[in-house]
């Protein structure tokens, strides 16, 4: 049985609805300003995202494309996880922590409208939260990574905006500071009710206890497959999941717990460091 927008309710739900966003070529020029590893080779990252498309079709979710021309310059727009967040009511643009980012809530706004996503509000000045740093755990409760992305003031945003829900705050590591993206979703993510895949090194102790509490088993990533973003895989439904290719000890320890593993090659698409959850922004899954 299908309830409210988002993930919320079925965090790994199978997934009904997912919005996304295709890389545009005009935007590969501005690699370095925003960050990525290295230029985008456009072709290869345009097949790149038509076949991971195809993943999603078949695993049998509706696809909508945003496409707002104004993010056309923008190589960041294609991870649309980030700029919004989906409660069951409806959406929450946020305010990203990375300044060339700040446009893309407004943009995404317009598609969400016109996908009958109703905007429940926004942050604004000095609060900032991006989806990566954003997981619900269940209905009620929303974890958030307290990050150099999201900071105080966005996460007491949320919680003004959020009444009902247990919004957990955690702070993440330093690791490697300001100038590269480390999100709570670059640590781990969920699979099914009572299991996610995760770096346990750098997760936080508090949040590893949570999880403990509530008796949801972790696929460690080992430290090798951490920065390939072992971690980052996308759920298509319980104990089915989407991950990139390129991380194997991490698959194997996935199929050993149970979980179906398909794979995709993002090696142009994960320049700027995003994977299969920042790829996708989740309209809807169905808890049954």
């Amino acid at each position: 049985m299908t309830t409210g927008f988002g993930e919320a309710s079925a965090p790994a739900g199978r997934l009904e609805r997912v919005m996304v966003r295709a890389p545009d070529p005009a935007s590969a020029a501005a690699w370095r300003e925003y960050g990525w590893r290295a230029e985008p080779d456009v072709a290869p990252q345009a097949a790149e995202h038509a076949a991971f498309r195809e993943e999603l079709k078949r695993a049998g979710a509706q696809i909508v494309v945003a496409a707002d021309p104004s993010m056309a310059w923008n190589p960041d727009a294609v991870y649309v996880r980030d700029p919004v967040l989906i409660a069951p009511e409806g959406a929450i643009l946020l305010r990203p922590g990375k300044p060339g980012r700040r446009g893309e809530p407004a943009a995404l706004e317009r598609e969400l409208t016109g996908a009958g996503v109703p905007i429940l509000g926004g942050l604004e000045e000095p609060a900032t939260a991006e989806g990566g740093d954003l997981l619900w755990l269940d209905a009620r409760t929303l974890l958030a990574g307290r990050s150099y992305r999201t900071n105080d003031e966005g996460i007491d945003a949320l919680r003004a905006l959020l009444p009902g829900v247990s919004v957990m705050a955690f702070d993440l590591p330093h690791l490697r500071g300001r100038s590269d993206v480390l999100h709570l979703m670059s640590l781990l993510s969920p699979l099914d009710s009572d299991l996610v895949v995760a770096h346990l090194r750098l997760l936080p102790a508090r949040l590893a206890e949570v999880l403990e509490a509530r008796d949801v088993d972790v696929v460690d990533v080992p430290d090798e497959e951490f920065d390939s973003m072992g971690p980052n895989v996308l759920a298509l439904e319980p104990l089915v999941a989407l991950a990139l290719e390129r991380n194997p000890i991490t698959r194997a320890r996935l199929e050993h717990a149970g979980v179906e593993v398909l794979t995709y090659a993002g090696v142009e698409l994960s320049k700027g460091d995003g994977g299969p959850t920042c790829l996708t922004r989740p309209l809807l899954r169905d808890q049954s």
